[in-house]
Formats: C-alpha cells, sequence, structure tokens
C-alpha cells in the first residue's frame, strides 16, 4: 500500500511515467467537508471537483451503518480503532 497521503479518484487516463505529468508530492489539498489540508489528516480522497478526509468519511460511514440500529460488535470494533477508544 502506497504512503501517499492523498488519493486520486475519477481519472480515467492511463498513468503516463514522466514526472511533468505527476502531480506534486507535497500538494496542498483541503476536504470539501470540514476545509482541514491534507497536512491535518490521515488520508484524503480526491475526487472529480471534491475532497472527502479519512476523519469525514468515518462520520459519514458512522452515520451510515448506524441508521437508527444498533452495530454490529465488528463493526463497532473497527470504529472504536479508527477514534482511538478502547474496551
Amino acid at each position: 500500500m502506497s504512503d501517499d497521503k492523498v488519493v486520486r479518484l475519477g481519472s480515467k487516463k492511463a498513468k503516463k511515467e514522466s514526472s511533468e505529468e505527476q502531480p506534486p508530492q507535497n500538494e496542498l489539498v483541503h476536504c470539501s467537508f470540514c476545509k482541514r489540508p491534507n497536512t491535518q489528516v490521515i488520508k484524503m480522497v480526491k475526487g472529480p471537483g471534491v475532497n472527502i478526509c479519512s476523519e469525514c468519511t468515518m462520520i459519514a460511514v458512522q452515520y451510515l451503518i448506524l441508521d437508527d440500529r444498533m452495530l454490529s460488535s465488528e463493526a463497532q470494533m473497527i470504529l472504536d480503532a479508527f477514534w482511538g477508544k478502547s474496551r
């Protein structure tokens, strides 16, 4: 797995080997939801016209899997591990 903090989605073009066409490694990218830069979050997903950080993604996942239901023990363990909670 790559250590890149910014993951790009939505590009259907083949990757070029030329460094001229590669985006700069230290590019500053902001989350479209919380506005934090990629330097302050674990990972950033950059899509066509929108970006989302790992923290906002986890908040969205929590919202989607809760949906007024109890979490499975496996899902709860994953969320607890992400947010640094110990049981």
